[in-house]
């Protein structure tokens, strides 16, 4: 049915650059909320960056300004561009879909309630910077 594949991680020198793509099938881009979200090593997953069904964006403030989410529905596909990376962006990258996504005014993207609330993940793909 529905499945997220992440793709474009790799190893980066600090300050360079990136960009994810999730390619989506099974549902239209366009009728989900979607999030990136990345876990490093020893800690927990965290929020990165979302799109609400209406466009809307939002991102942790560690990656503002650098970081840049956006949908091509066309392609079905979610894409997260980063620049400037940083050592601490190191981590496994992943893709996260919402089929019912609640109204932009209401949801709140940096809740784990809404994380937990995500109908499909995808696998990851690991992005590593050095200094």
């Amino acid at each position: 049915q529905v499945q997220l594949v992440e793709s474009g991680g790799g190893l980066v020198q600090a300050g360079g650059s990136l960009r994810l793509s999730c390619v989506v099938s099974g549902t239209r881009v366009s009728q989900n909320g979607m999030g990136w979200y990345r876990q490093a090593p020893g800690k927990q997953r965290e929020f990165v960056a979302g799109i609400h069904r209406g466009g809307g964006t939002a991102y942790i403030d560690s990656v503002k300004g650098r970081f840049t989410m956006s949908t091509d529905n066309a392609k079905s596909t979610v894409y997260l561009q980063m620049d400037n990376l940083k050592p601490e962006d190191t981590a496994v990258y992943y893709c996260a879909g919402l089929e019912h996504p609640p109204p932009c005014t209401i949801v709140n993207v940096h809740s784990p309630r809404t994380q937990n609330a995500m109908d499909h993940w995808g696998k990851g793909t690991q992005v590593t910077v050095s200094s």
